[in-house]
């Protein structure tokens, strides 16, 4: 089975399909008023899967999204092992850092900090070393200047206790010891870091997409490069890679954050391609017309070879054959989702 999940701006949709051909998909909702954020499967048993969301905490689900429970302990002091802030970002979980059968989690939030939890989210401790960073007077995140927030963590899928964490915005920083002291931004990293992977077949390399181009680091984040040829626009949002080709790899693009975030009018956006060291290639085939689209969220199955998903406002797409020809899922369409931004996305198979 596939199971799907997708963040919308007021709820959390939960897709599932028996087969491969995505001729019948199951939807239910959950979570409805909560506004998803963020979505993470555990790579130890799929069947867990946490969801952030920008208000209400951190969820957990153990049966694969039938039913979920808030965790987190909000409002516990710092001290008391509790998720201070009720806004969560960003969450991910490692798949080499496990504890009693469960994979490490790390939770981020607005204003910016960062939570680990070694039991499954039942208690969480802060990672308070990464607002003491000699850059953190500088982080704001534009529409709301006075505050900044995780965006993304990446645990490295080879080595336990490296993290990445992508502020938004003004920061790509690391920790090589599960957050318990971290390195600050280098000289030519990103600045605006809105999606950042890893890839178990490429040790040390980073793909970052973000509002400051298409960047990436062979190094494990000490030097980067910007190899964007062909991108016709260079604000990114979306990424995935093909699990079986850390070679391949599909992004989202828009002139600028306007035409990126705003369904109600002006959007505009692309999906991109990059093959080895052959250039950016926009993709259009089964995919919806650029105009009147925001920026796509994309991800890849871990358990499916060459296979991407992106979800859209006009919809869920799928590509089989590693991004270059795509068909819309017959998911259910509410048309108030068509003047919404989607939050995030997760796939697996049980």
């Amino acid at each position: 089975m596939i199971k799907a999940y997708l963040a919308m701006e007021n709820e959390l949709l939960i897709a599932a399909s028996q087969g491969d051909d995505g001729g019948s998909w199951q939807v239910q909702t959950q979570l409805a008023g909560t506004e998803p954020t963020c979505v993470a499967i555990d790579p130890a048993d799929p069947q867990r899967v946490y969801c952030g969301t920008f208000g209400r905490g951190v969820w957990k689900s153990e049966d694969a999204g039938k039913s979920w429970k808030p965790i987190g302990n909000l409002g516990k002091s710092r001290d008391g092992g509790g998720v201070k802030s009720a806004q969560i970002t960003s969450i991910a979980v490692s798949a080499v850092e496990h504890s009693d059968g469960k994979g490490v989690v790390y939770a981020g939030t607005e204003p910016t900090a960062l939570y680990r939890s070694e039991d499954g989210g039942d208690n969480w401790k802060e990672l308070s070393k990464l607002r003491e960073l000699p850059s953190s007077s500088t982080w704001s995140f534009p529409p709301r200047p006075y505050t900044s927030h995780v965006r993304w963590i990446t645990p490295d899928p080879l080595k336990g206790g490296r993290i990445f964490a992508a502020i938004e915005a003004g920061a790509l920083v690391k920790s090589s010891d599960g957050g318990a002291h971290w390195e600050d931004r280098v000289r030519n990293g990103p600045f605006d870091t809105h999606t950042l992977l890893m890839h178990p077949r490429a040790p040390d390399r980073l793909y970052s997409s973000a509002g400051d181009d298409y960047n990436e680091s062979r190094d494990g984040g000490m030097t980067w490069k910007s190899p964007s040829e062909g991108l016709p626009y260079h604000y990114l949002w979306g990424l995935a890679i093909d699990p079986k080709d850390p070679e391949t790899m599909i992004a989202s693009a828009s002139p600028g954050p306007y035409e990126a975030h705003h369904a109600r009018s002006d959007a505009l956006s692309i999906i991109a391609r990059k093959s080895g060291d052959g250039p950016w290639q926009q993709v259009t085939s089964g995919l919806p017309d650029p105009r009147g689209t925001v920026a796509p969220v994309l991800a890849s199955n871990p358990e499916a070879a060459h296979t991407f998903y992106a979800l859209t406002n006009r919809g869920l797409y799928r590509s089989q054959d590693a991004g270059e020809n795509w068909n819309v899922l017959p998911v259910p369409w509410k048309d108030s989702y068509r003047l919404e931004h989607q939050q995030a996305l997760a796939v697996s198979t049980l």
